[in-house]
């Protein structure tokens, strides 16, 4: 009889640990996704990464909201990086200490972090946490964005970020994840969320 108890008790174990390695790490993660996007393809990834993961999707939103001209935006974003400016945060995020795994997602602005994601990752305490960031460019890259992301958050974990290439708004090229573009990127994040050992 004892046997027989031990033996069912031994079953629901495993079936649990083959349940938690089938769903992938996230199985017990409460994740967030916090996102900055002008042109919406940032957000676009974003909503990719949140049908994967699931969480809570956020978007950052600015006090005062930068203009809509390129070139003034342009000019105002090389002004808060060389003074270091931080722009105030329109966005609250309550309870923030709840999430185990942070996903912060921009553009490269001047080829840095955009000093609103700047603003979000001082505001607030991810200490301990996953941070993962991702990225959409005009076809220059990341630039210094992903080092100041660990450099802002020392005592978090840094995991491997995702990039892609968005639209070209200086040429006029704004939103541009959508029809085949979209399905690629789909299977990029998919595939780089396996890499980093978040889903199966």
């Amino acid at each position: 009889m004892i046997t027989t108890v031990i033996l069912m008790f031994s079953g629901c174990s495993k079936a649990q640990e083959t349940q938690q390695k089938k769903d992938g790490f996230l199985t017990d993660k409460n994740v967030l996704i916090v996102y900055l996007s002008r042109t919406k393809n940032t957000k676009a990834v974003a909503t990719i990464i949140h049908k994967n993961t699931s969480g809570s999707l956020v978007e950052l939103e600015l006090e005062n909201p930068y203009p809509e001209d390129y070139k003034a935006i342009v000019s105002q974003v090389a002004r808060e990086n060389e003074t270091g400016f931080l722009p105030l945060l329109k966005t609250k995020i309550d309870h923030v200490e709840k999430y185990d795994i942070v996903f912060v997602g921009f553009p490269t602005w001047g080829m840095q972090l955009p000093p609103p994601m700047k603003s979000f990752l001082k505001q607030y305490n991810l200490s301990g946490k996953i941070i993962i960031p991702f990225n959409t460019n005009a076809g220059y890259g990341i630039g210094s964005s992903f080092q100041t992301v660990k450099e802002l958050c020392p005592k978090s974990t840094v995991l491997e970020g995702f990039s892609t290439k968005g639209g070209i708004e200086r040429d006029g090229i704004l939103f541009v994840m959508e029809g085949e573009k979209e399905k690629q990127v789909q299977i990029e994040v998919q595939n780089w969320l396996k890499e980093i050992g978040l889903v199966n």
